[in-house]
């Protein structure tokens, strides 16, 4: 699933690429996953024109000249794409946007998951929860201690918090696991046991771990001036190394999978957690 640095990644592209640019042909493939229905896609986008590409939790946003936003979720297995017309497109393609650079901006989803909306600059708020959820980690007011204040109403185990998009969005399981590692702080470690210390550390963690990640992801999806990826986090230091060393201690790192979810995690290096976890 893209989080915040993926997505960042993209939206960085995308802005050196496609920002100023018009759109000279659509496709709608796969209609299951337009929000707005394909026709007005089909009807109304061509001709428009690229603004500044924009990130709001896991939405990547393409504002049009026309005052409309084109904002897609991709969700667990959206990839973005802007390659050149020859390029067999991928079996679940759903969207194919022709730009006046020559290149194309494709959206495949395999499990077609992802969600596409086509709303006017002031109709955010009409995307399903946007304007309930909570605020993006990397929005300028979200700062040290709006993350306490936000805090305060949630209890149970921290990963799951900072996983909850009510209370921030952008962060997912992957780099979860990465930042609580970066904070050395167990996942499983319930808010209420971790100090305010501890929870500006964990802030701060989540700042630097995005700040880290995100020239990375973008090292492995980007060449030259294409967009083709596969998901890769060969980087990533715990997620997904259950049984490899904790680059920090050494200590082989635990991986317990629970509810579909796997949570990776140095025991040595975050110590605490309910102990029939800890004893597996």
């Amino acid at each position: 699933m893209p989080e915040i640095p993926e997505l960042e990644a993209i939206r960085g592209f995308f802005n050196e690429h496609i920002q100023g640019h018009a759109i000279t042909s659509v496709e709608t493939r796969i209609p299951f996953i337009f929000r707005t229905p394909a026709s007005e896609l089909r009807e109304t986008l061509a001709g428009d024109t690229f603004g500044e590409v924009l990130r709001h939790g896991k939405f990547v946003l393409f504002p049009l000249a026309s005052h409309r936003i084109l904002a897609i979720n991709p969700m667990l297995t959206g990839r973005f794409q802007y390659v050149e017309p020859a390029k067999k497109a991928a079996a679940k393609t759903c969207l194919v946007l022709g730009i006046d650079t020559g290149r194309q901006l494709r959206y495949a989803d395999d499990k077609l998951m992802g969600k596409v909306y086509l709303v006017p600059v002031a109709g955010l708020d009409t995307i399903p929860n946007w304007a309930t959820n909570g605020p993006d980690l990397l929005a300028p007011s979200f700062d040290e201690d709006a993350w306490l204040k936000a805090l305060r109403k949630y209890r149970g185990a921290i990963k799951n918090i900072i996983t909850n998009a009510e209370f921030v969005q952008g962060i997912g399981n992957a780099y979860s696991d990465e930042i609580l590692w970066e904070a050395q702080i167990n996942p499983y470690t319930p808010k209420t046991q971790l100090s305010e210390a501890e929870l500006r550390k964990l802030y701060r963690a989540a700042l630097t771990t995005m700040a880290w990640a995100t020239p990375l992801a973008r090292e492995r999806m980007v060449k030259g001036d294409v967009l083709d990826y596969d998901e890769r986090r060969d980087f990533v230091r715990v997620h997904r190394r259950g049984g490899q060393p904790c680059p920090r201690c050494g200590t082989s790192i635990s991986e317990i999978t629970a509810n579909q979810r796997i949570t990776s995690y140095c025991r040595a290096c975050q110590p605490g957690g309910p102990a029939e976890l800890l004893n597996r």
